[in-house]
């Protein structure tokens, strides 16, 4: 039968129908396709975000941001902060390049990859390569799941689609230099560089960059201390893919395929634990002034000290910057791990008794007060001050000296007399204002036994008192944070401090002491408990104590003995040409002795003397033990009376008709002698003494 052709009514009608079935298909299939859109857009908006911010390991940084030490989150695992722009360029480079090659471009997944991996899955029928982004490596490691299933994944492809529509590409780059894994207990690029390579990841080679590109991929099957040469592969494979792609040469590639993979994990440092400790609590990264180049070899100047003295003996040092008040470096014991010497024990903030490491102070308050000048000659002569009789050191006294060699000679006598003189009322507040905390017994008020050690100070505190001195009488307190420098305050006048650090500056250093002009003192207390020595030059001023912590005696310990040595290589540490002290101000009286005010010229004493016109033997004092050499002659001095005078021994003239109050004898050897003087009117006095 033949089939009627359509006329043209009919082949419009038809068309039109054709027209309205595909208008309505496209309508509905675009509809369709926006709700699928819209669907998956709230599906992916909807996905549940994790915390964003782990835990994260706490860190005490130095003055340059660098790493003092770091402490293990709560699970025990390191996961130190790390972030794009602290981290090596080259290393970025080579991750992106490696891991994620469309990672600026990606919405958080990368359908290119994923079609790519499904055909060599199905081809090679196993797994080839892989298809996780960056991105989707993160939401791995945020949501701590599995991808094994298809559930897993599919959750992992949401998070990371979420996670592009929501952060930028560096916070989630951040984020993966935070979190990836890098075997053991070890988590982000910082920890990873400071455990297998021992440096901040800042600067690396192409082979360390290879390296931790290719371990987080198989953290414990690739781990440096257990199976280095799988991590040897792994890392030479990323060499070769990063040199096909460009990124670095053929030449560098090959050069970097011949270094060494380490294969043992190197300790966190771990500097100035006393001070760290005490912050710990109050941030999570915390900055102090102290300097890791300075800290990192005097920790191991204090810890091979400490191997020559007595078993349980200690020792503490302080460095600081005198002009602004920084502590530098501070080292409370030789490790803390040192249990026989208490090593846990901070004794940088112990109070113990200084010895006369605070005589500086009370001769600048000397001169600040007119009392006394460097070149005024002051008693050094057995003395009593109401019922305090104080003695030297050495129970030997010198007669009239200078105060210049009075102070360098630590003489006890001299500074008693001078403290009696200014008020040790107004010494304690010298004190306090140079930021110290002197602390006295209970119910106890500042006296003179405090110029001999009588009160309680840190070795913090005396760092403090020093550094006031050294910045021309100006002290700053001295501060552990950057930025909280406070107003100095004025303990001492410019011309008095510079006085004190001229005299110190003359004072005899350990035979051992490396070149440079250092002004220093040293201290010992009573018993021999502690040995200190506190010293300065134009910039730094660094305070020394060695003892036992538990306050015990370490027989024969003095200051110039212990302290001292320890406090010159200290400074060859610091820097082996010193800074030079400050000049003398325009108004300082620098004069000799002979040139000085005639009040200036001898310092009265306040102790209770016999009569000036009576003789007296000052040298050598009754009951005094002298020290004899053989052919060694021995001054005996004289004070008061009136020429000429005759010397006896034992009862024998040794010398008559003298006019000089001095006389050069030699003793016949070791033993009892008694000498005696008489003067012009026939006034007298004697003396005994052992000769050893």
């Amino acid at each position: 039968m033949t089939k009627r052709p359509k006329s043209g009514g009919e082949r419009e009608i038809a068309e039109d129908t054709r027209r309205f079935v595909v208008e309505r298909f496209v309508i509905i299939s675009c509809l369709i396709a926006t709700l699928l859109c819209a669907g998956f857009e709230r599906w992916v908006r909807l996905a549940p975000i994790p915390d964003l911010s782990p835990e994260i390991s706490a860190t005490a940084l130095d003055r340059e941001d660098r790493l003092l030490r770091a402490w293990q989150v709560g699970d025990g695992i390191w996961r130190l902060p790390a972030t794009h722009d602290r981290v090596d360029q080259g290393y970025l480079a080579q991750l992106i390049a490696y891991e994620d090659g469309h990672f600026y471009r990606h919405g958080g997944v990368d359908p290119v990859a994923l079609v790519r991996s499904a055909a060599q899955a199905v081809w090679y029928r196993r797994l080839v390569s892989g298809a996780s982004t960056i991105t989707m490596q993160v939401a791995r490691l945020l949501q701590g799941r599995t991808t094994r299933s298809f559930a897993g994944k599919l959750s992992q492809i949401r998070l990371a689609l979420a996670l592009e529509r929501r952060f930028s590409k560096q916070h989630i780059l951040d984020l993966y230099l935070t979190l990836a894994p890098f075997g053991g207990n070890l988590e982000g690029i910082r920890a990873a560089s400071l455990t297998w390579l021992g440096k901040e990841p800042h600067r690396l080679t192409p082979a360390e960059a290879a390296l931790l590109v290719a371990l987080p991929q198989s953290p414990e099957a690739r781990r440096p201390d257990r199976f280095p040469e799988r991590l040897r592969a792994a890392r030479n494979r990323v060499l070769d893919r990063i040199a096909k792609k460009g990124v670095i040469s053929r030449e560098s590639a090959d050069a970097a395929r011949s270094e060494r993979i380490p294969n043992r994990r190197i300790p966190f440092p771990q500097f100035a634990l006393h001070e760290t400790d005490r912050i710990r609590i109050e941030a999570q990264s915390v900055a102090l002034t102290l300097d890791r180049d300075l800290q990192a070899p005097l920790e191991r100047l204090i810890s091979d000290h400490a191997a020559t003295l007595p078993p349980f003996a200690s020792a503490a040092m302080i460095v600081a910057d005198h002009r602004t008040g920084e502590v530098l470096a501070s080292i409370g014991s030789p490790g803390i791990q040192e249990t026989m010497r208490g090593g846990f024990v901070d004794m940088t903030r112990a109070v113990r008794s200084p010895g006369s490491a605070l005589k500086p102070l009370i001769y600048g308050m000397a001169f600040e007060a007119g009392i006394a000048h460097p070149e005024s000659i002051i008693d050094d002569r057995p003395s009593s001050f109401g019922q305090y009789r104080p003695t030297n050191f050495d129970g030997q006294y010198r007669g009239p000296v200078s105060v210049r060699t009075a102070l360098q000679l630590s003489l006890n006598i001299p500074a008693v007399t001078l403290l009696d003189a200014v008020g040790p009322i107004a010494l304690m507040a010298r004190m306090r204002q140079s930021g110290a905390h002197p602390v006295l017994p209970p119910h106890s008020r500042p006296g003179l036994a405090i110029g001999l050690g009588g009160v309680g100070l840190s070795l913090r505190d005396l760092v403090s008192v020093f550094a006031g001195i050294a910045n021309q009488g100006s002290a700053h307190p001295l501060t552990l944070r950057p930025g909280e420098t406070r107003s100095p305050r004025q303990i001492l006048s410019h011309q008095a401090a510079w006085h004190v650090a001229d005299v110190l500056a003359g004072t005899p250093a350990p035979l051992d002491a490396s070149n440079g002009r250092i002004a220093f003192k040293t201290g010992t207390s009573y018993g021999n408990r502690d040995a200190w020595a506190v010293g300065f030059d134009g910039q730094y001023v660094v305070g020394v104590w060695t003892g036992r912590p538990d306050a015990a005696p370490v027989p024969g310990m003095t200051g110039i003995s212990a302290a001292a040595p320890l406090l010159f290589r200290a400074f060859s540490v610091i820097d082996p040409t010193p800074t030079p002290l400050a000049e003398a101000p325009e108004d300082a009286l620098t004069v000799p002795a002979s040139e000085l005010p005639p009040p200036l010229r001898t310092v009265a004493s306040g102790g209770v003397l016999r009569p000036i016109d009576q003789p007296e033997i000052v040298f050598p004092p009754d009951n005094a033990k002298v020290q004899v050499r053989p052919s060694a002659p021995l001054a005996l001095k004289l004070r008061g009376g009136k020429p000429p005078f005759t010397w006896f021994v034992n009862g024998r003239p040794v010398a008559t008709r003298e006019i000089e109050r001095e006389l050069s004898w030699s003793p016949d050897g070791p033993g009892h002698v008694t000498i005696s003087v008489v003067d012009r009117y026939g006034r007298s006095d004697r003396s005994s003494a052992l000769m050893q």
